[in-house]
């Protein structure tokens, strides 16, 4: 199994028991529900389904669900519309059925956010647009790129702030939905800035359920650390992202995301069209194989797979074909090492411990690092880390547990609750050996908080036998 985690989305293709079933066994350790696509109904019987299968196999998967967010897009478009080049071509506010002379919007008040000169990128850019003009509720413009145009496809504004809010109606239902289902992580579509996130994290009130900003919009890349502050995890949502901005600009964002997210202890995907031709291919190509491994050589937490997996023809194949590719890359990693993350600061008691348990794994050869955790910090820290010793975190919450199926090389054992420290190691030490991370007589670096049961006091290394 690959210590690089798998988030693999879940839609038509996959959402047979078997076929699910059969994905989780060749590594998705996350599952992804795109609210953006299916029913609610979908929705509900997708993450029961990945509820039963995970139980039956006694595996921790986490189950994400992804908010749609503020899409725009065109409006309803009559059959068989093209585009030429060079022909003038308007954008309304008014409800119309599109032609070859003009088109409505999804939300038809951003028409008056965009100037004379912007680009209008219709289907992730296929069809290309020059605004000539603005009259009132209607843009004048000129087809840059033509093509054919049908309803609904995703209209994209570079450089251009929009004034949508980053949730919608929708994605307050659908947030509501997924908090009272359970669901282990909520991923932010539309994220500008960190008061994006501050706002659902807001919107969802006390509860404890990690978000996960996409790195999607133009805005986001001018204020990248801040987002990453913010959020709990990071996604590196390249589609739309290849849109908003250069394409020869993705992957050096890419790499600053990973970094970042690094540096702050928080885990990372990158995602988007990593294996796309296994939509309809049962295997990759070699530049896909390449960008997979590229993610991991940057030290990415988890690499998603989207259509692949959702509609692809082939989605157990994906998986299996996803975690090859990681465990090869890993070894590579392994072989030549990584650098060290930043050192921590004075004050960063649990981050220095974390190092410290990681040196001395290293130093004993132990056979496992592991981490007694009420909330998965302790684990995130010393993943942050790269050991090649495995990672394990012993905790009593379930939760927690499917919440580090996200965390580069974690992997997750529930233990009973303890009352003390005496009582918490023997648990974890006892949880570990019957898992098989380590025999009878090996040793085992132990992190943990001295306050019991208080999360984010990590402040105890200890080497101990097995």
């Amino acid at each position: 199994m690959s210590r690089t985690k798998i988030v693999a989305t879940v839609g038509p293709a996959s959402e047979d028991p078997s076929v699910l079933r059969r994905m989780i066994a060749a590594g998705a350790s996350v599952v992804r529900l795109n609210a953006s696509h299916g029913t609610r109904d979908d929705l509900v019987r997708r993450l029961r389904t990945v509820r039963e299968i995970a139980s039956d196999a006694g595996r921790h998967v986490a189950v994400m669900l992804d908010l749609g967010g503020p899409k725009l897009r065109i409006g309803e478009v009559a059959q068989g519309v093209v585009l030429e080049r060079g022909a003038r071509f308007e954008l309304v506010a008014e409800q119309c059925v599109g032609d070859r002379q003009r088109a409505c919007v999804t939300h038809p008040e951003v028409i008056a956010d965009i100037p004379p000169g912007a680009r209008v990128l219709i289907d992730d850019g296929r069809v290309e647009l020059q605004v000539e003009s603005r009259d009132g509720s209607r843009l004048v413009t000129v087809v840059v790129t033509g093509g054919p145009l049908s309803s609904h496809k995703g209209v994209n504004v570079p450089g251009v702030r929009l004034s949508l809010d980053a949730i919608t109606a929708k994605d307050r239902e659908d947030l509501a939905w997924g908090l009272d289902a359970g669901v282990d992580f909520v991923a932010q579509s539309f994220v500008r800035g960190p008061d994006d996130v501050e706002a659902l994290r807001a919107l969802m009130g006390g509860s404890a359920v990690p978000i996960v900003a996409k790195v999607e919009k133009h805005e986001a890349v001018e204020r990248l650390e801040a987002i990453v502050e913010a959020a709990d995890a990071v996604m590196v949502a390249r589609g739309d992202l290849g849109v908003e901005t250069a394409t020869e600009q993705v992957p050096l964002i890419q790499r600053r995301v990973v970094a970042l997210a690094r540096e702050h202890g928080k885990p990372v995907i990158v995602a988007t069209q990593m294996l796309e031709s296994m939509v309809s291919s049962p295997r990759p190509t070699r530049a896909e194989a390449s960008d997979v491994a590229n993610a991991i050589f940057e030290q990415a937490d988890a690499v998603m797979l989207s259509a692949e997996t959702a509609v692809g023809a082939y989605p157990v194949e994906a998986v299996e074909t996803m975690a090859r590719i990681a465990e090869a890359a890993e070894r590579e990693v392994e072989a030549c090492g990584t650098e060290a993350p930043p050192r921590a600061g004075r004050s960063d008691v649990a981050r220095a411990v974390s190092a410290a348990a990681c040196e001395i794994a290293r130093v004993l050869d132990l056979a496992a690092i592991v981490t007694a955790t009420q909330s998965g910090a302790t684990a995130r820290a010393v993943a942050a880390h790269r050991p090649k010793t495995p990672i394990v975190a012993a905790t009593p919450d379930e939760r927690v547990a499917r919440r580090v199926a996200l965390v580069w090389g974690v992997e997750p054992l529930v233990v009973p609750q303890h009352g003390s420290i005496d009582e918490m190691l023997a648990h974890a030490i006892d949880a570990v050996r019957k898992a098989g991370f380590a025999r009878e007589g090996e040793l085992v670096a132990l992190t943990a908080g001295v306050a019991v049961g208080v999360p984010g006091t990590t402040n105890l290394v200890q080497v101990t036998q097995v």
